[in-house]
């Protein structure tokens, strides 16, 4: 292939065009010749050779975006984490409390969750249990957050 060049810029006859375009329908009849698991080996080949990436963001992975430009973040949550802050000054019942909803507290583990506030009650909890806990937290006086 033989290219002129004028001032820095590179001119290609129209011969030359279609020479080009005939050499890129044999590589692409070429691929279009090969299996599914080639064609994965060829990109992976690809994409090493040249350091690039051939993945292309899904709409799924694009965050959607308000008018503002700021993330959706009112998606319902299906699972919580529930913090304790505060004992309200009523640590006795709120440590109680605890021990109903955590059978597997003691009375030691109970108290030391309520004397080293924030806390964690529970990691993952499903939507309904956390409100239930919640509620049952505040009654005995305790600041309760579910994130």
């Amino acid at each position: 292939m033989t290219e002129s060049k004028k001032e820095g810029k590179v001119e290609t006859t129209e011969e030359q065009a279609t020479q080009v375009s005939k050499e890129l329908q044999k590589i692409i009849d070429a691929i279009s010749k090969l299996n599914v698991l080639q064609l994965s080996e060829l990109v992976g080949a690809l994409e090493d050779k040249f350091g690039v990436t051939a993945n292309t963001p899904t709409l799924a992975a694009i965050p959607a975006a308000d008018a503002n430009g700021q993330e959706a973040a009112n998606e319902e949550k299906d699972s919580f984490k529930i913090i304790l802050k505060s004992d309200g000054g009523k640590k006795i019942p709120v440590i109680k409390a605890l021990r109903e909803i955590r059978a597997d507290l003691g009375l030691k583990e109970a108290k030391d969750l309520v004397d080293n506030l924030p806390s964690v009650i529970e990691e993952e909890a499903i939507k309904e249990k956390a409100e239930e806990i919640k509620k049952k937290l505040e009654a005995a006086g305790a600041e309760v957050s579910l994130e």
